[in-house]
This record gives structure tokens, sequence and C-alpha cells, in this order.
């Protein structure tokens, strides 16, 4: 569970990378090490490396070094507390439109001018006068 604000920071830090979003997706797959993770990518062993450094520090990734291979797997705990970060604010958001369209539905009913009784749709304004 993200227990701070910088905790969210440092995923969404993580997630704004597209090459870091990649590696997470090819985590999703199963653990792999380092120079897998770089494969697809089209950037040095170096570049992955401290990517994968960013994706440690935010808790998306877990390392472990076997031998001489630096293995990386998914945790999902800082993405499940960023997702119900972002759904607390879609419900606050989704709360807050509905109450302005009964707003806007009960100011549209107030101030709707009457319809001529002889005539529907005419305002009184363009009533013909006798």
């Amino acid at each position: 569970m993200l227990n701070n604000v910088s905790d969210l920071d440092s995923v969404f830090h993580a997630l704004a990378d597209p090459g870091r979003r990649l590696m997470l997706e090819r985590l999703g797959q199963g653990p792999a090490s380092v120079s897998e993770l770089g494969k697809s990518l089209p950037m040095t062993l170096a570049a992955v490396v401290q990517h994968v450094q960013v994706l440690e520090a935010s808790g998306l990734v877990r390392t472990q070094k076997l031998g001489r291979t630096r293995m990386c797997s998914l945790n999902l705990v800082p993405l499940r507390s960023a997702e119900r970060w972002i759904s607390e604010r879609r419900a606050f958001v989704e709360r807050s439109l509905d109450r302005l369209g009964q707003v806007l539905a009960e100011t549209t009913e107030t101030t709707d001018p009457p319809t001529n009784a002889g005539q529907p749709g005419l305002h009184p304004s363009e009533e013909e006068t006798s």
C-alpha cells in the first residue's frame, strides 16, 4: 500500500515513460532478466538498467540477483494503490458532474418561457397584438 504522496508520485513517474510501461507489460507475463527486458527496446543496456532502477524505486518491480543475472518481477501492490487513488478521484468528478447536470436541468425548467396556448413554441414577445 502506498503510504504517502511521494510513493504515489514515484509510481506515476515510473508509469510516465513508455519504455518503462513496455517493461511492465513484459513482466506481466512473468519474471525476466534485465537484458531480456531490453531486447525489444531501442536503448542501451545501461539505459535499461536505469529504467529498471526507477521501476524498482517506485516499488512496481522487484529485482533479485541470481548468479550474474538480475531477475525482475512485477509487484502489483503499488499499481493497485494508484488505481484506487484514480478511482476515488473519478468517483468525485462523476458525482460533481451528476450534481451539475441536476442543477442545469432545474435551471432550464425554471427559465423556460411559457408557450402561447394558441401557437405552441412562440415566445410571448412574438405574439400577435390586435
